[in-house]
């Protein structure tokens, strides 16, 4: 190999054979010179480092980084809403545009209509039935413990039985018909076949001495019906007509109708509120009466009056007790032939489409429910809404009246 001299016998221009001889292929060659890492990456290693830091901190920390939406109000947005909602009539009014600007919480009542898009509706829990795949669980905060069993009543946080148990309906303003068929319990072949049969829009209502009440009662929650309970009451007439054991007398003691009556309500559970079997003297005694609806204001149940006595005294005092109160227009089967049943019917969706809602009361007879089960079908068809009874009962509480 030739090699180039400068005429001192050094060489130049070349490096020794064994400088650099094990370095990689493309890297240099000079020793002692750090390898320069772009900005780019320094940056990239940096935010990532910045990320897991920032995630780790969340994920350990015991609270959210976010308030609660009523810690981040200020105090005058607070004082604006404030002013704003006292301004409002108790029904709830449409958002105006400052309304947007500055959001309101609007409490509605249960008659209120909402005509807008923009409304954000938030409910009072305690109007909020149950969920229909437990509506045949009874809710253990509206339960009393007795000797005789579980008792209805009120619970810690002022909800009741009428509210827990009640069937939600649309809330629309067109003409309603609630029907209500009873004497359940009595009959197991005759209770299966209504249960069945008839939607889940009519009420059923069971008789204290009935058999099987417990079951019954679930399976007819599970179909989505809603429930009251029948209090056999002294008619005229009696003891020659006589409704049963534990009927409440107008000559008994306090003591004794109370003790019969914790006994009736002790039968079954999930059920609104109560409807008088016969009792036509015992409705039209103040006493007795006052006595009653008393107990029901207590427990926090309802009252329906199937309407056949004009002596009632009902209606007077349970709304002067505060107890939610509804009374029947009609008895559909006071004639047991399907064509009696129907012009009943007929006469009901009169009423309900002159008054806004009617009410009628039938017993669980064939006839009965195989009438009421067909004609259901096509009422609806007529622009007419099957509801609960409880959708077109008047409670005190609720308008403040």
């Amino acid at each position: 190999m030739r090699r180039s001299t400068n005429g001192r016998g050094d060489s130049r221009g070349m490096e020794p054979v064994g400088d650099g001889i094990d370095q990689p292929l493309g890297q240099s060659r000079r020793r002692g010179k750090a390898v320069s890492l772009p900005w780019s990456r320094i940056l990239l290693v940096f935010c990532s480092l910045a990320i897991f830091a920032t995630s780790g901190a969340v994920a350990l920390r015991e609270r959210p980084f976010r308030e609660p939406p009523e810690t981040m109000a200020s105090a005058e947005d607070s004082s604006a809403r404030a002013e704003s909602q006292s301004a409002r009539p108790a029904g709830g009014t449409l958002l105006t545009d400052e309304d947007r600007v500055h959001p309101s919480l609007i409490r509605l009542g249960p008659d209120a209509e909402l005509s807008s898009r923009n409304v954000i509706v938030i409910r009072d829990p305690s109007s909020v039935g149950q969920h229909p795949r437990l509506a045949h669980l009874p809710d253990r905060a509206l339960i009393e413990e007795s000797e005789t069993g579980p008792l209805p009543a009120r619970g810690p946080d002022g909800r009741r039985p009428f509210d827990a148990y009640a069937r939600p309906w649309s809330g629309a303003r067109g003409a309603r018909i609630a029907v209500v068929i009873g004497g359940l319990g009595i009959s197991q072949t005759g209770t299966q076949e209504a249960i069945a049969k008839l939607p889940s829009e009519i009420t059923l209502a069971f008789a204290p001495l009935g058999n099987s009440l417990m079951r019954w009662m679930q399976e007819a929650r599970r179909e989505g019906h809603e429930l009251i309970l029948q209090v056999p009451m002294e008619p005229f007439g009696y003891p020659g007509t006589n409704p049963g054991r534990y009927t409440l007398l107008t000559q008994a003691s306090s003591e004794r109708n109370l003790e019969n009556l914790r006994w009736m309500l002790s039968r079954m559970t999930n059920y609104v509120g109560v409807m008088n079997y016969m009792g036509g003297r015992f409705t039209a005694d103040r006493q007795a009466m006052t006595l009653l609806m008393d107990v029901l204001h207590e427990r926090g149940l309802a009252y329906f009056d199937d309407g056949t006595s004009a002596r009632s005294l009902a209606q007077e005092i349970a709304l002067a007790k505060g107890v939610p109160f509804v009374a029947g227009d009609a008895v559909i089967d006071g004639e047991r032939e399907r064509a009696a049943i129907l012009a009943k019917l007929d006469e009901l969706e009169r009423i309900a489409r002159a008054r806004g809602f009617a009410v009628g009361g039938g017993s669980a007879l064939e006839v009965t429910v195989d009438t009421v089960a067909a004609w259901a079908g096509e009422v609806t068809k007529r622009g007419i809404e099957l509801v609960p009874v409880s959708a077109v009962t008047f409670d005190p509480e609720r308008t403040g009246q």
